[in-house]
């Protein structure tokens, strides 16, 4: 998005099969902008972006969406009861475990609700229990959907409290029949009095058991539990940015920490002599690994590790790195992360953030170590909420020699 004769690009009054308001919003609580045009929304999110992070830097328009609507390629909902006992799918209500009922969402993929609905109707069928969490008695908790946007390829994940399934594989057949366009199905057992959705153990039912998409020019390997963007669409411009920023050349070091499936660490190979990828999630390094030999790309390794342990160990055996990259979840970074980013030297660091507060508690401790904000660019990854996506761009101002 940006500024044109004082009119910002992206606005979009589109008001799609919903008619631009939702009847589940005040139930759900997934979205914080109900009748507010989209322009409005960005003007919002820019508004909190100058707020908290205008002290350190310049804030660049923010880069909206054309169509702001269906955009989310991962779709879960929780399966229950009503107070009738007929079989719902749909969201827990925010800061609760009441489920709402919903068949269609705006932000949601369209064909992923199909899906979802299609396994509802189908249990009865079946004689498949929904799961109680109050008896611990039934099957099927939850069903996640996850699709490839430029690859249509599609993974459904039924998430069951027993690895014993009844009638299985009559129920996949059943299912492909109304839905042939779905390419892999996975049984997800999570038998734990827990809050996560999904648990350790897994059972292909159908397919390869992981889908793939295409971003930036990279195919990329999708497991049930890996983290992937959800929005990619808006995740492509905001990689080919932070990209841009990092200033790669072909004799650069990079690291890529928090690196997920290796989404943005395989990308800047193209132009870095090295990366090293840093990632706790054990499934995500093991997908990032098949990414890169998917890829042929051999200038990148994987380690599966804490970020800030790892870099900290690199600055004792005397190595350094030109560039850090950093995707770090909702709470940020932490001060062990960064100090290990002024251990190995880095001259500059692109920090990629879900959380415009923990941001800027995070760019206020760089500011500590020498390193100078030079620029933030807002990329609206998730309309219809109040979330928003940054990447910011610092480069190290300081004498390491102290």
């Amino acid at each position: 998005m940006r500024e044109k004769a004082g009119k910002i690009e992206g606005d979009s009054n589109k008001k799609g099969k919903q008619g631009g308001v939702c009847k589940k919003f005040w139930e759900c609580g997934g979205c914080e902008y109900k009748q507010d045009s989209y322009k409005r929304q960005l003007k919002e999110k820019q508004k909190r972006l100058e707020e908290l992070i205008g002290g350190f830097c310049e804030v660049h328009p923010i880069v909206g969406m054309e169509n702001p609507f269906h955009y989310r390629n991962k779709v879960h909902a929780v399966v229950d009861r009503d107070k009738k006992g007929n079989v719902i799918t749909g969201v827990y209500k925010a800061g609760t475990h009441m489920v709402v009922p919903v068949d269609s969402c705006m932000i949601e993929d369209e064909k992923a609700d199909e899906i979802i609905v299609t396994i509802r109707g189908m249990l009865k069928s079946f004689k498949i229990k929904t799961y109680d969490e109050d008896t611990e008695y039934g099957l099927l908790r939850h069903i996640l959907i996850r699709k490839g946007f430029a690859t249509g390829e599609i993974m459904v994940v039924l998430v069951t409290a027993s690895p014993v399934f009844p009638s299985k594989n009559n129920f996949v057949k059943a299912l492909l029949k109304v839905h042939p366009e779905i390419t892999t199905i996975v049984q997800n057992i999570n038998g734990r009095g827990t809050s996560m959705v999904l648990g350790e153990k897994e059972h292909i039912l159908y397919g390869k058991g992981y889908i793939e998409d295409r971003l930036c020019g990279c195919i990329f390997r999708i497991s049930s539990k890996s983290f992937y963007q959800v929005n990619p669409v808006q995740t492509e411009k905001l990689y080919k940015k932070a990209i841009s920023l990092a200033q790669i050349s072909e004799g650069d070091r990079v690291i890529d920490a928090y690196c997920g499936v290796g989404t943005i660490g395989l990308i800047a190979s193209k132009q870095a002599k090295e990366v090293i990828g840093v990632e706790l999630n054990r499934d995500a390094v093991k997908d990032a690994v098949a990414n890169a030999k998917r890829n042929d790309i051999k200038n990148v390794r994987f380690y599966q590790a804490d970020a800030g342990v790892f870099l900290t160990k690199m600055a004792e055996d005397g190595e350094k790195a030109d560039v850090v990259l950093i995707d770090p979840p909702r709470s940020g970074s932490t001060q062990e992360f960064i100090d290990s980013i002024f251990k190995i030297e880095a001259g500059r660091v692109v920090y990629i953030s879900c959380n415009p507060e923990t941001l800027k508690r995070d760019l206020e401790y760089f500011k500590k170590k020498g390193y100078k904000a030079e620029g933030c660019w807002g990329y609206d990854l998730f309309p219809f909420t109040s979330h928003v996506e940054t990447v910011i761009l610092m480069t190290y101002c300081g004498n390491k020699k102290k």
